[in-house]
């Protein structure tokens, strides 16, 4: 027997139309009234299901998970919300997530690409010879949904002491300019996009040199570079949840001066990164940087974050929703798509708490909340 859901109050598509009514036939949205009878009502404001585009499926504090805790953060995401992941990289193949129809639709990066003791033990593949870079890139395209991600730059801690005798740990690219321009040339050649890691002002300019798709974090991005950025139309996600942690990452890092007062630095001016990055036009998405130290679920933490920047809240949910499905290739409330959706009792474009308090959740056609 097919359901059907009534959808009234304000149904959101985009970020000029909205209508009044919808109606979820089985999997399917349609805005064509049905000759069958309606099920169940969900009054309120109905947003396209959000989408966190930068989280870790199958990923924490200590590498790869089991199959168990990867689902669980899933369906801690879903509840929240979120019915579409942009997977920013794991160490375990999560292909089975497109077999299970409770959880959210899941685009993969494969894993992460970096370099032997520089990036977070257990988490990436390691190369060994830089040069190996295109075709490791062209590898992990192949083990992913169109998506492969990068480490930028990471602490170095090898780095020469400074002349005063300070220890010379400090953030520094891990691939040259030419080896990036190769790597994303061999992605770009399987269809495949880039996104990158990166915290450091040094790895930017190589990055959009090399025709990078995606930044993440960006915390280095000075004036010029995000003018840069903003000329290309390179989204960045801008991570405020883990930027917030990079005070304690210091504290931690005492033994390396350098690095510590630069990741202070970015911790005490990241809400006007923020603004000075929205504000010169690139195009913000939302993303937690959930699957390592941060939990799963708490995109609408993140949007609130972003509010207190100085971002508008339509904005803000419009990046969490209709505007990154779309950049990702994924169908928003249109005729006939998956009827993936969230109600909200009040309009979070107007007030960003609301995104905490879904009424419920819709994954293909099924209240799941």
């Amino acid at each position: 027997m097919v359901n059907v859901i009534a959808l009234t109050g304000r149904i959101v598509t985009d970020d000029e139309h909205e209508t009044g009514e919808a109606w979820v036939v089985g999997d399917r949205l349609t805005f064509e009234r049905p000759d069958r009878p309606v099920d169940q009502t969900l009054h309120g404001v109905v947003l396209p299901g959000l989408v966190d585009v930068h989280c870790h499926i199958g990923l924490d504090r200590n590498g790869a998970t089991d199959r168990a805790t990867a689902r669980a953060q899933a369906l801690a995401d879903r509840d929240a919300g979120v019915l579409a992941i942009r997977d920013a990289g794991s160490p375990q193949d999560t292909s089975w997530v497109a077999a299970e129809a409770d959880l959210p639709v899941l685009v993969r990066a494969g894993n992460h690409l970096a370099r032997p003791k520089r990036y977070i033990p257990h988490y990436a593949r390691e190369l060994d010879d830089p040069d190996d870079l295109p075709t490791a890139v062209s590898q992990e395209a192949a083990r992913g949904d169109g998506w492969v991600k990068l480490v930028g730059d990471w602490i170095d801690r090898g780095l020469a002491a400074a002349p005063d005798g300070a220890p010379g740990g400090d953030l520094r690219p891990l691939w040259t300019g030419t080896q990036l321009r190769a790597a994303v040339g061999a992605a770009h050649a399987t269809g495949a996009r880039v996104t990158a890691h990166t915290f450091a002002t040094e790895t930017l300019d190589d990055l959009l040199d090399a025709g990078v798709d995606c930044l993440e974090h960006a915390t280095g991005a000075d004036a010029d570079q995000i003018a840069r950025i903003a000329a290309a139309g390179v989204p960045v996600t801008v991570t405020l949840m883990q930027i917030a942690t990079f005070d304690q990452i210091a504290d931690a890092a005492h033994r390396f001066p350098v690095f510590a007062a630069r990741m202070r630095a970015m911790h005490a001016r990241r809400h006007a990164q923020v603004r000075d990055l929205y504000d010169a036009g690139v195009p913000i998405l939302v993303g937690t940087d959930a699957g390592g130290g941060i939990a799963h679920g708490r995109l609408p933490d993140e949007a609130a974050e972003m509010v207190a920047a100085g971002l508008p809240a339509a904005d803000v949910v419009a990046a969490a929703s209709w505007r990154t499905r779309a950049w990702l290739g994924l169908p928003g409330l249109t005729e006939g798509a998956s009827a993936d959706l969230v109600v909200y009792p009040a309009d979070p474009r107007s007030d960003i708490r609301a995104l905490a308090a879904p009424a419920a959740v819709v994954l293909r056609g099924v209240r799941v909340r």
